[in-house]
């Protein structure tokens, strides 16, 4: 005849206890883990492990540190749990596997709380500098150094002296162009840079532009116009394709770090769901050594 206990079928004090012996271990299995990823990298060239080694060496590690820490919280759950005299195998069974997955449970959630503000703030930065690589690629692609200039070496290129052309008499026939800006330098050099910076933006150099930009060099370094307008627009181009590549690279750094970031979490889930699994087994394995220690102390 089937019959069921009064007391709860739940030993808090086992699930506990295989919870704080699962936590403890996966700690210092952690603790380890950082201590050998960190001894195996090196910033010099050919020296330490290679980023992909270093995935798939954290992968497994956080992998065999959930199914050992969980084996071992779901073993004591289900050896220190007290043994049912009066119920039968399966629900024997299903009680042992709840004691293992409580432990797990517990656990877990111990080590996100330790952890959690760890790896949030990993993601989190992981999120922050793709956006910020995104965002910044048109200032690296302008050469904004410290100088604080963002068109600066554009602007410089479109306005530097041709030492030939320098060394060669003007034509005295040919009318000199005005200086723009009014003949500040530093005026020419701001508009200048807002021209190039607007047509970037935009992605094209209007004609009053070029215009505007090959009267300026041709004022500034005494090129002909026809060769003033020439070095404007092949430096565009020139521009143009840099921030095009430099866009191109940081969108696919970020899209490295956003699929890093995805593979992380599944192999996570995977762990977790390894550790589950595994301390529901090890718990109904510590429960039925301790119904054979029991039955056995009672027979002698």
């Amino acid at each position: 005849m089937q019959a069921t206990e009064a007391a709860s079928g739940l030993s808090w004090g086992a699930a506990l206890a295989g919870a704080v012996a699962a936590t403890a271990l996966s700690f210092i299995l952690v603790v380890l883990g950082v201590g050998l990823g960190l001894s195996s990298v090196s910033p010099w060239s050919y020296r330490g492990a290679e980023a992909s080694t270093l995935a798939a060496s954290a992968i497994l590690w956080v992998t065999l540190t959930q199914v050992l820490a969980s084996g071992l919280g779901g073993y004591m759950a289900g050896r220190l749990r007290g043994r049912w005299t009066r119920l039968r195998s399966p629900e024997v069974f299903f009680r042992d596997t709840a004691h293992g997955l409580v432990a797990w449970s517990v656990a877990t959630l111990v080590m996100a709380g330790l952890m959690g503000s760890a790896l949030t703030g990993v993601l989190g930065q992981t999120a922050r500098t793709a956006s910020a690589v995104v965002s910044t690629a048109a200032d690296a692609a302008l050469g904004s150094g410290s100088l604080g200039d963002p068109a600066g070496y554009w602007v410089d290129t479109l306005l530097r002296g041709d030492p030939l052309a320098q060394a060669t008499p003007a034509d005295p026939a040919a009318t000199p162009l005005p200086p723009a800006a009014g003949g500040d330098p530093a005026a020419e050099r701001m508009q200048a840079a807002r021209i190039v910076l607007n047509a970037l933006r935009t992605g094209a150099l209007p004609n009053e532009d070029v215009r505007y930009l090959a009267q300026l060099v041709s004022a500034r370094t005494g090129l002909p116009p026809d060769q003033a307008e020439q070095r404007v627009r092949t430096q565009f181009a020139k521009a143009k394709q840099t921030l095009a590549d430099a866009e191109n690279t940081a969108k696919q750094k970020a899209d490295d770090a956003r699929r890093a970031s995805a593979y992380g979490a599944l192999w996570m889930f995977v762990a977790l769901l390894a550790g589950a699994f595994v301390a529901a087994a090890m718990a109904t394995f510590g429960g039925r050594q301790r119904d054979a220690a029991v039955l056995h102390s009672s027979s002698i």
